[in-house]
């Protein structure tokens, strides 16, 4: 008879589900004369009212065509995921949804210039809580063919007073730089990338506490690592691993002090496996992937957002904040 242990993924604040959309690479806004804002600070605006007005209509009952009018990339993803998860649930254990909104008088939205063709794009910094405790980095995108506007990127941030000050232009627009080259910054994404994954691979051993100072961020995503790795004993393993990114945008603006605040997705697995004579039980909040068949290992997926305040000259980049989900796994029974 084979013992059996009760084990879900690690799951992180902020699912891969085969119908989350990438979207293309933003392109930094040249300088030259020829540039305009990619639209104005109260279209942006309105752009984030719509966005919350159709996410809440979609979202009580996981709609997912209409999220994917409003929604992009990695955070489709994470969305559609957290869709699949709730549905996977006994209607007993799901809760209620709630309808909300993001408070416009406590945003500061950051739009660049870009020239004719180039995607257009912006960011903003909403607040939430009393004094406006609370601070979470948003990014919307131009789609080429709709020409609508989608949330590409919502990410809270672990600490706002890291939050590098943005450089404004005499009629207060932003300026995009491209963080894929070391021309602008010390570390380009791809380097970001394989950092924050190697604090879940690791613990950051290998180049994540080389490549970022210690922030509230940093420390939260090698804990993950450090408590997750240890907590099948001795009777099983955890081993986390980077994967190639399913998303690959990045979006950058240039900060006050010359650096950069960049926003960026990673891909990371996490393999639960148990000694011979044993299974894992998968959790409930597994069982919309995993059904409810035990096996002796499972594999599961996240799909992250993260931000990161990035020097252009040598220095440790900062993290500010990430979000995770689930979005696959795959066990014994449930490998294709």
């Amino acid at each position: 008879m084979t013992a059996a242990l009760t084990a879900s993924a690690c799951t992180f604040s902020g699912s891969t589900d085969t119908t989350a959309k990438a979207s293309r690479t933003a392109s930094p806004a040249p300088s030259t004369p020829t540039v305009e804002p990619a639209l104005t600070k109260q279209q942006a605006l309105a752009q984030i009212a719509h966005y919350s007005k159709i996410n809440n209509q979609a979202n009580a009952t996981h709609n997912r065509r209409l999220l994917d009018t409003i929604e992009d990339g990695p955070l489709y993803a994470m969305s559609v995921a957290d869709y699949k998860q709730d549905e996977g649930l006994p209607k007993a254990d799901r809760e209620t949804y709630r309808p909300w909104s993001y408070n416009l008088a406590s945003t500061t939205v950051y739009i660049p210039r870009f020239a004719a063709g180039q995607r257009r794009w912006f960011a903003a910094v909403t607040y939430s809580g009393k004094t406006d405790k609370y601070a979470r980095l948003l990014v919307m995108a131009e789609q080429a063919t709709t020409k609508r506007w989608e949330m590409v990127s919502s990410v809270d941030l672990d600490d706002k007073k890291q939050l590098p000050k943005i450089a404004l232009d005499a009629d207060g627009y932003a300026t995009a730089l491209d963080a894929t080259s070391a021309k602008n910054v010390s570390a380009p994404v791809d380097v970001l990338r394989t950092a924050v994954g190697d604090n879940f691979a690791t613990g950051g051993n290998m180049s994540g506490k080389r490549l970022f100072a210690t922030t509230k961020t940093s420390t939260r995503q090698i804990k993950v690592h450090d408590k997750t790795i240890r907590k099948f004993g001795p009777r099983g393993t955890t081993a986390f691993s980077a994967a190639s990114p399913e998303f690959t945008d990045s979006y950058a603006l240039k900060t006050a002090n010359g650096s950069a605040l960049v926003a960026f997705a990673h891909t990371h697995t996490q393999r639960d496996t148990v000694a011979p004579g044993l299974e894992i039980i998968p959790d409930k909040d597994d069982r919309a992937w995993l059904g409810t068949t035990n096996s002796p290992y499972f594999t599961y997926t996240f799909t992250c957002s993260d931000v990161a305040s990035v020097p252009t000259t040598a220095g440790k980049s900062t993290l500010l904040g990430y979000t995770c989900r689930r979005t696959d796994a795959n066990g014994m029974a449930t490998s294709s």
